[in-house]
């Protein structure tokens, strides 16, 4: 759901054009369509279309596109998993590294932090276990993601995530009540009603001056013998930030800095929860020993949870089918409910340690993985790969008991779950996307009676979020649901300034499918992405043009109306850190003033070039 990247990745970031090299011939100005109806229709193709040609064409015009014009290149924008052929990304990524953040394939090299298709595994990384059946495909190379390269991505990569998974704002005292997540979570539904039918209420209150300076950098940790290691994890309470880092996860001082707290772990972390519990718990899956040039990798068998409150590991839990350890793809957390998923099926475990299910051998189904939160969601595979049917199940998550399922037509091998309450799941449907975001639509799911409330189209030229959904069924990012919609970024187009990108952010209604005529635009030179809810408001952040900085904005649940509550200095030295953190490829944390971005990889190259982070925090007076 993006365009194809130029062949070198910018260096100084930003939206803008070199200021020393401007383009020999600027684009055409073009407006998006927004207001065009989706596409409509029940009809999942039963067979992948044909691959996309060698030679683009000019894609359809619509939601956010520009009108009368090919897709011009964007200078800045990022790639995701998928393609083979790419070259080095910038911000101290290796030539080859395993995937990373939740994303969508576009050919060319990988952007900030996103390494590349098809390479081998780095020093640290886990390496995964098949699906039950062979996979068929299409082949590889530079056209569609298909099913197949999807396989393989899955089969040499496990992490954490993002903005969008693994981060999470977790509160202390006051108000116990839901926890605000990143893009992806299923959001605040409280507030005020509005004519709009959207909720006014926030937390989140603009400071009498929005102008943020930078209150500490968190040095990139040094690799030793390797390439890459994964650091996905961060999470905000009120005590801490905290972030993983290489074998360990860490408690900073949210002003300052300085360590607060050190979990030492076995291994490396390959993913974490993106959810906490009222009372600060959270969980990770990590490997039980640091792995080896001869011995690459030990699995992602270990399951802890942590107090991120008082900086403890309370527990480690493994599963076993017969003698085997069991490796799992993915975790998240539902209630007082830790839920693990993998090829060989699921189990999860209260937060005291006591084991309530495990894969059953003899089931011709398993739990490929769970989205947490408000609800506990599992998407169960069944049926052979010729015949596969994903069976999206709400699921009590004390005792495992299945309260409502829809079962999504044959022929769809993966699902993301986008939010659990109110219950969102999109799907690349057919590899139709034709760009590897795993996603060509959107299900409005009834969770109490397992119908299907409406379907949403949303062509990948058209608007930029995305899902992973082969290992990581939760991990989705650049949009978010509230108020009973569904919040997506916009391609970018031409913006009225010269040589300038823009997008903007639409709504979607979740009964009717329909858009509601809300939209949020980023701003000459700006680019938009929701971060999260924060009651019926959405949280935002603007990445900024080569000679601003960036922004965190508060968009009005019913008038749509943004408010500034963050803006970073513009200044070069600062501009370069910020820049090589996006919202596509890091953890994006805001609350309270605070915005903090952090790295998901670690690289060796990181130790040979200057000035690298592995997290900065930005804050307001």
């Amino acid at each position: 759901m993006t365009q194809p990247p130029p062949q070198q990745p910018p260096q100084g970031g930003g939206f803008g054009p070199p200021q020393d090299q401007p383009p020999q011939t600027p684009p055409p100005a073009a407006g998006p369509n927004l207001g065009k109806a989706p596409e409509p229709g029940y009809g999942y193709p039963q067979t992948p279309p044909p691959a996309a040609p060698q030679t683009p064409t000019q894609p359809p015009q619509g939601y956010g596109y520009p009108q009368g014009a090919a897709a011009p290149q964007p200078p800045q924008a990022p790639p995701g998993y998928g393609y083979p052929g790419q070259q080095p990304g910038p911000y101290g990524q290796p030539q080859q590294a395993p995937y990373g953040q939740p994303g969508y394939g576009q050919v060319g090299q990988p952007g900030y932090g996103q390494p590349g298709y098809g390479q081998p595994p780095g020093y640290g990384y886990p390496q995964q276990t098949m699906p039950h059946q062979p996979q068929a495909g299409q082949p590889g190379g530079g056209g569609k993601f298909t099913a197949q390269m999807a396989i393989i991505v899955a089969a040499v990569v496990a992490i954490a995530l993002i903005i969008g998974g693994g981060v999470w704002y977790a509160k202390s005292g006051g108000d116990e009540g839901k926890k605000n997540d990143t893009a992806g979570s299923s959001g605040g539904t409280g507030g005020t009603d509005d004519d709009n039918g959207g909720t006014t209420s926030g937390k989140e209150k603009a400071p009498s001056d929005p102008s943020a300076k930078v209150l500490f950098q968190v040095p990139a940790p040094e690799v030793k013998n390797a390439s890459t290691v994964v650091v996905s994890g961060s999470w905000l309470t009120g005590k801490a930030y905290v972030k993983s880092g290489i074998a360990q996860i860490v408690g900073y001082d949210r002003d300052k800095g300085g360590e607060l707290w050190k979990i030492p772990l076995g291994g490396p972390v390959c993913q974490a929860a993106r959810h906490v519990t009222d009372d600060n718990l959270t969980a990770i899956l990590y490997q039980p020993a640091m792995p080896t040039k001869a011995d690459p990798s030990h699995g992602c068998s270990e399951i802890a949870l942590i107090d991120l409150d008082a900086g403890k590991k309370l527990w480690t839990k493994t599963v076993k089918t017969g003698d085997q350890l069991i490796t799992f793809d993915n975790i998240t957390l539902s209630g007082k409910t830790v839920a693990v998923g993998s090829t060989s099926g699921g189990a999860a475990f209260d937060v005291s340690g006591k084991l309530l299910w495990s894969p059953k051998p003899a089931d011709s189904c398993y739990d490929a993985g769970y989205g947490g939160g408000e609800k506990l969601v599992a998407v169960r595979k069944c049926g052979s790969y010729d015949q596969r049917q994903l069976h999206i199940q709400t699921i009590d998550p004390k005792s495992g008991k299945v309260i409502s399922e829809y079962k999504m037509t044959e022929g769809i091998e993966y699902a993301s779950i986008v939010s659990t309450d109110p219950l969102v799941v999109a799907a690349d449907v057919g590899d139709s996307a034709g760009d590897g975001s795993g996603i060509s639509d959107f299900f409005s799911i009834d969770g109490k009676t397992g119908k299907l409330r409406t379907r949403i189209s949303a062509p990948g030229e058209q608007f930029a979020a995305r899902c992973e959904g082969i290992t990581r069924v939760e991990a989705c990012n650049l949009l978010a649901v509230g108020n009973d919609r569904l919040y997506l970024p916009t391609e970018e187009h031409d913006s009225a300034g010269k040589y300038r990108r823009t997008n903007e952010i639409v709504a979607f209604d979740l009964a009717t499918g329909k858009q509601t005529g809300q939209r949020a635009d980023a701003g000459d030179g700006y680019t938009i992405s929701p971060l999260r809810m924060d009651g019926g408001n959405l949280i935002a952040y603007k990445r900024p043009p080569y000679n601003k900085g960036g922004q965190v904005v508060s968009i009005d649940g019913g008038s749509f109306k943004e408010t500034t509550l963050l803006e970073n200095p513009a200044t070069d030295s600062v501009r370069d850190v910020e820049t090589r953190m996006s919202p596509e490829y890091s953890e994006f944390l805001y609350a309270d003033g605070h915005l903090y971005m952090s790295k998901v990889y670690a690289s060796k190259r990181s130790t040979v070039r200057e000035k690298e982070y592995l997290a900065v925090g930005f804050g307001t007076s």
